[in-house]
């Protein structure tokens, strides 16, 4: 802290002595992609594998909540050539308002002895209506199911209704039948020739 002090101090031209930094513990570990980019640099520095590191870190994700997790490690991996590895869990919005509300990123650079490994993480909130844990708005496309109501049976009878009206009486016209066409006889087979 006192070092983030000085750096502040000096790049903004602040006199000694004025600027105090305070940190403060992250509420949720699982569901900061900073602080999870940032475990993962360290667990890669640290010599672990990179597959077992991304599934460590993805399975702590989602085990505290999230909706989704990505995580994405990209440069040389093992061999000479550089490659991407993505992972990923759950269920991610990539695009849209709900994207900017609901996702957060980070992006790590790790030096590794054979040159740089790039890390990004994404993690998608879940919904809370108090709004700490994840934003207060609901995603645009939730449908909300409803119970029926129960019907209500009356327990008295209905009163007694008039008596209905009976229509007009209407003429019967009688229908004419069209001739039907002459049934055709059958054929008498042909007579031998003599």
């Amino acid at each position: 802290i006192r070092e983030l002090t000085s750096v502040v101090q000096k790049r903004f031209e602040f006199e000694s002595g004025s600027v105090e930094l305070y940190a403060e513990k992250v509420a949720d570990r699982g569901l900061c992609a900073q602080a999870q980019a940032e475990s993962l640099k360290y667990k890669l520095l640290g010599g672990l594998a990179v597959r077992r590191a991304c599934y460590g870190v993805l399975r702590y994700v989602m085990e505290n909540g999230a909706k989704g997790c990505e995580v994405i490690v990209s440069g040389k991996l093992r061999a000479q050539r550089a490659k991407s590895m993505k992972f990923k869990e759950g269920y991610m919005i990539k695009s849209g308002q709900a994207a900017d509300e609901y996702v957060t990123k980070a992006i790590r650079h790790v030096l590794m002895r054979q040159g740089v490994l790039g890390i990004k993480v994404a993690i998608m909130l879940p919904h809370d209506p108090t709004g700490k844990r994840g934003p207060k708005t609901l995603l645009s496309d939730t449908v909300e199911v409803l119970e029926p109501k129960e019907d209500i049976i009356p327990r008295q009878p209905a009163p007694p209704q008039a008596a209905p009206v009976q229509p007009a009486a209407v003429p019967q016209v009688p229908v004419q039948q069209a001739p039907q066409p002459p049934v055709p006889q059958p054929m008498a087979p042909p007579q031998p020739m003599q």
